[in-house]
């Protein structure tokens, strides 16, 4: 299993637009096959701070993810939205436990 975690920053007067394009990305990604779970979720702190999750299936499915017609689009997007400070990280996780 591979878990996505990071953040994001989009400027304030983009995130009703940044919204709209992130709920787009969500519902398309969330239908992919190996997409356990994909989320994405505004820092209450922070305003415009975006955290990102994902949960994939396989490596081979996240790579599959990133040639989607939707996220060409959102790559596309994102520019617009003037999105900065983009910092992700994946991780190869084993059998975990439910704590």
């Amino acid at each position: 299993m591979i878990l996505v975690a990071g953040t994001f920053r989009l400027p304030p007067e983009s995130l009703a637009a940044g919204r709209e394009a992130l709920l787009r990305v969500i519902a398309a990604t969330r239908a992919e096959p190996g997409c356990i779970d994909y989320a994405y979720a505004e820092d209450l702190a922070e305003p415009g701070l975006i955290r990102v999750s994902e949960t994939w299936s396989s490596r081979e499915a996240l790579a599959v993810h990133f040639d989607t017609p939707h996220m060409r689009r959102w790559r596309t997007e994102r520019e617009v939205l003037g999105m900065r400070d983009r910092d992700m990280t994946a991780y190869t996780v084993g059998e975990g436990e439910t704590l």
